[in-house]
């Protein structure tokens, strides 16, 4: 979820960056909303934590994620409502917060920023209609086709692949199904050679019969 740079955003002077490490629990659901968040650069992810002391358990339900520059919580702010979700920094990020009133005030006195707020709740309500038709009507291993086409690349002998920067138990939680589902559905897709790979590294062996998988 993006909008556009953060130079409509009307910050005061004391508003400096904060930054904080990928890990890092951001929101927690049910706390009160005192700011609005701005990410300006970063990527985080939101759901439902599990254990705050378990990095690998820190996102067991994930509903979204989020790439700077975008608000973190814009319907919270606006609606002066408790956190919804729990926010995670998926990698390093640096955010601002504006105070609840000035961020009140802004949106009445700043149509850009209206604006820019508008079609940032607009796009987050997009994508997570799009995320709850995709898990309704797609089974587990189309979502997992989708998802390694999403996130493929050129490597340097022009061969597609994706390298899982995530641990397999975030990459499950974003396609909602169990770690141990995801497991099973790469071990067939090796199966019926649409990819192979080990570790890390996912090579896209036939991209075409992902996409017929997929439906895309």
């Amino acid at each position: 979820m993006s909008i556009p740079s953060h130079s409509v955003v009307p910050f005061p002077a004391t508003a400096n960056p904060e930054r904080f490490a990928a890990g890092s629990l951001l929101m927690r659901r049910g706390d009160e909303t005192t700011n609005a968040w701005f990410l300006e650069s970063g990527s985080v992810l939101s759901g439902i934590t599990g254990d705050i002391g378990n990095r690998d358990e820190l996102l067991e339900h994930q509903l979204g994620q989020m790439d700077g520059p975008c608000w973190l919580n814009p319907t919270a702010a606006v609606l002066s409502l408790p956190a919804v979700m729990d926010v995670v920094a998926l990698t390093p990020v640096s955010v601002r917060k504006l105070p609840l009133a000035e961020f009140q005030a802004g949106l009445v006195a700043n149509r850009q920023l209206c604006g820019a707020v508008l079609q940032g709740v607009a796009h987050a309500h997009r994508e997570q209609t799009e995320l709850a038709v995709s898990r309704l009507a797609k089974g587990a291993e189309a979502r997992c086709a989708e998802w390694l086409l999403q996130h493929a690349e050129s490597t340097d002998k022009g061969e597609c692949a994706v390298q899982l920067q995530q641990r397999k138990r975030l990459i499950a939680a974003q396609l909602g199904i169990a770690p141990e589902t995801l497991s099973r559905v790469f071990r067939h897709l090796r199966e019926r050679k649409l990819i192979n790979g080990s570790g890390r590294t996912v090579n896209l062996v036939d991209p075409g019969g992902l996409r017929s998988l997929a439906g895309v």
